[in-house]
């Protein structure tokens, strides 16, 4: 039976937010998420986290925050933590240090931003403005975002990782005209993390970017799990094949995102969420079933012969 992202998500919002009280926790929270390590301490983390680009950007009036505040309530009642932003998001860092401070969930966060500067001084204030707006004082993981000025940037970071301010460091990419570059900086400098892009129509960094980050032991985070929204055009309208059931798929963002967390070396991906019925959508890919190396390939011969 052909169950869609949009038609399931639409009959079941009233009942995705029905199990919320105030403060955000959950009468239900189901089933545990799926963790995996981060290599450089072993913690563990939820594989589905949530991401702010675009959708935190321009939030001003209470009508905004609403359903901004619905969502990240709902995502924390379910057990999710990672939350991926940036200073280059528009107001997305101040947006979520609201909410985090207003419904008092820091302690259960992991908290990722990045820093884009060009100078070690724009760097340093770009920081330390990040602490404001998330309003805290520790972050939990900062990266260099898009090979901005990298040596610098790294340097002012593991002072920050050696003060106790931050807790890991990593670097960012989504394009691939940088995977060169990229590749050599993961070659010569000791990360905790990358975050590259990575989805079932867009698996370039999975040639060399990904297995570099797990023979130098980084985590590896994923933007873009459904390739600018490519994934969801090409398939729109058409029933999931039979063997979504055999992962426990009912919708397409959960084939997509159980692609990308299956891989061995990826430890969480970061797909954008501002409705609180996607993240009961997309959450369900860090529970049930995952696909094995052969059902991986026949995911990508199904995508590949669109």
């Amino acid at each position: 039976m052909q169950i869609t992202r949009r038609g399931l998500l639409a009959g079941g919002a009233a009942l995705a937010l029905g199990g919320q009280v105030p403060g955000g926790s959950a009468l239900a929270q189901g089933p545990a998420l799926i963790t995996k390590p981060i290599p450089s301490s072993g913690e563990r983390i939820p594989v589905i986290g949530l991401g702010t680009a675009r959708r935190y950007e321009e939030a001003r009036t209470d009508a905004d925050m609403a359903p901004l505040r619905e969502t990240f309530a709902r995502f924390s009642a379910l057990g999710g933590t990672v939350i991926d932003t940036a200073p280059s998001y528009g107001n997305a860092e101040a947006i979520m240090g609201r909410l985090v401070a207003d419904l008092g969930l820091r302690p259960r966060l992991f908290l990722a931003t990045k820093v884009g500067a060009d100078s070690k001084e724009a760097g340093r204030a770009q920081i330390e403005q990040a602490f404001r707006n998330l309003q805290t004082d520790r972050i939990d993981l900062i990266a260099v975002h898009n090979l901005r000025d990298t040596a610098n940037q790294l340097a002012t970071l593991r002072d920050l990782k050696a003060a106790g301010r931050i807790r890991y460091v990593g670097a960012t990419t989504s394009f691939d005209r940088q995977y060169q570059d990229f590749e050599a900086m993961m070659r010569d400098e000791p990360l905790d993390s990358i975050q590259i892009d990575y989805a079932l129509d867009d698996r370039g960094s999975a040639d060399r970017i990904i297995p570099l980050a797990r023979d130098r032991g980084m985590a590896v985070f994923v933007n873009l799990p459904f390739g600018r929204g490519r994934l969801f055009k090409a398939t729109e309208g058409r029933p999931l094949p039979d063997w979504a059931a055999e992962i426990d798929c009912t919708t397409w963002a959960q084939v997509f995102l159980k692609y990308i967390v299956s891989h061995d070396a990826v430890t969480c991906a970061v797909p954008g969420m501002a409705q609180a019925r996607y993240v009961d959508d997309n959450l369900k890919a860090a529970q049930g079933r995952m696909p094995d190396a052969a059902l991986r390939r026949r995911m990508e011969q199904f995508i590949d012969a669109l």
